[in-house]
């Protein structure tokens, strides 16, 4: 028997699951055979098999909205099984990502480290935080009550919550802490981190990793009289010093990193000579334009399990009746998501805000109509010429490129045995448009 508000919740788009909470793991489904390969393992063998004891730092990336979050819930609870100390954190909710500067990052790294290790009886209180407390609030001459047995949490979330609102102040504290970016980053590594890692290892616990979500929504706007954008700057102008903290650290990078002409510096300053895993869509068509059979199966899982994640998979399929008026209204939401989870489950939310299950086709054609004509609202003539050139080439070959299809979900990344190719958003190939240059190539 289908459970509405249940259903109804577990389909919110917006909703990240947290894979170490019983519940949410139920809807879990572990897509890496169809993206290309087991990217969280291979994040977590690094830290747990290949560098056990010394640090490293990884940079994971992907299209917004296709499971980033998810995934690293995932490994969050795969270390912390493991016998880790995991701080996981959204930037987003410390940092304003419109205006985000090298020393914003490694004071949040700080501040949630420590509000971390606070929760489990660690507290810390580095000499060096402590002194330049007090220098920032003579400094910006403006009160701050700090208290003199202040958590360096607390101090930290004090300061940066006061600044968060006032641009000027915050503009002034960045001019006042950037000359001493190294000796930050040395006293978290020296008074935070190492002695925080020494406590853990006494307590049982096998090291420290600390997973940064969210950094890839760091706005790409200029920020140096060079034309740099803000991504470029922090993570490869100074990507050497996000690289220098002294434990495991994971990143979240924007994708379009990943088409940048500095994508080799940014792999050898920041990832230490290791390139970025990325998160690709999952496939629901194959190269040649056929169904992807394992692609399609799991996305139904991904439906079928926040409507009955007690059944077993197979159990569910017997249960479609329940949520759709046919199996092949179930298939034609799949493929028109073009394999992009957050795409499919805001199609169904949008279905289940018309109409109580079973969903007829007619209200989920409605929806899909709805859905292609916003799409074609943002999508000007030469927009359409690239689109159709990266279609033909199925390759994107420069950040412009990236910035123009990727990010505005005309095209999407995929990934299989041979490596990286690109597909059109499945809405865009049902347009006139598309349809009548596909018949003039023939």
């Amino acid at each position: 028997m289908l459970d509405f508000p249940r259903f109804f919740k577990a389909c919110n788009p917006s909703r990240t699951l947290i894979v170490g909470n019983a519940e949410d793991r139920q809807y879990y489904i572990d897509f890496a055979s169809v993206r290309g390969g087991k990217i969280i393992e291979e994040l977590e063998r690094t830290i747990t098999r290949i560098s056990p004891d010394e640090p490293t730092c990884q940079l994971f990336t992907g299209h917004i909205g296709c499971g980033k979050s998810t995934e690293l819930q995932r490994l969050r609870t795969e270390l912390e099984q493991q016998g880790l100390h995991v701080v996981y954190f959204e930037s987003s909710q410390d940092l304003d990502m419109a205006d985000v500067d090298i020393t914003d990052i490694l004071l949040a790294i700080a501040r949630q480290v420590s509000a971390s290790l606070e929760a489990i009886g660690i507290k810390l209180k580095p000499t060096y935080f402590v002194n330049l407390f007090q220098e920032m609030v003579d400094f910006l001459q403006t009160p701050i009550d700090l208290g003199a047995q202040a958590e360096l949490s607390l101090g930290i979330g004090k300061i940066t919550a006061k600044t968060q609102a006032a641009p000027k102040l915050r503009h002034q504290l960045r001019q006042y802490l950037e000359p001493r970016t190294n000796s930050i980053l040395q006293s978290i590594n020296e008074e935070l981190l190492s002695r925080a890692i020494s406590e853990l290892k006494r307590r049982g616990k096998k090291g420290l990793v600390v997973i940064i979500d969210n950094l890839d929504r760091v706005d790409m706007r200029p920020v140096t009289a060079s034309g740099r954008s803000q991504p470029e700057y922090l993570f490869i102008d100074r990507g050497e010093q996000l690289q220098k903290l002294n434990c495991h650290v994971v990143y979240t990078i924007p994708l379009s990193l990943i088409f940048s002409n500095d994508y080799e510096t940014l792999k050898n300053r920041l990832g230490g000579g290791l390139a970025p895993k990325v998160l690709p869509m999952v496939q629901v068509k194959l190269r040649d334009g056929q169904d992807c059979p394992d692609g399609m199966a799991l996305l139904r899982q991904l439906v079928l399990a926040r409507a009955f994640p007690e059944l077993e998979r197979d159990m569910r399929l017997n249960a479609i009746s329940e949520i759709f008026d046919s199996p092949q209204t179930l298939d034609r939401l799949c493929r028109i998501s073009g394999g992009h989870v957050r795409n499919l489950l805001g199609l169904l939310y949008s279905c289940l805000q018309r109409e109580d299950p079973p969903i007829s086709r007619e209200c989920l054609e409605t929806v899909i109509t709805r859905n292609r004509d916003d799409l074609l609202l943002a999508i000007d003539e030469s927009e359409w010429d690239l689109l159709l050139q990266v279609v033909q080439f199925s390759s994107i070959r420069s950040e412009i490129e990236y910035q123009t299809l990727l990010r505005s979900m005309f095209i999407f990344e995929y990934r299989d045995s041979v490596g990286r190719w690109f597909g059109i958003n499945p809405a865009l190939a049902e347009t006139e448009k598309y349809k009548s240059w596909q018949q003039q190539k023939t």
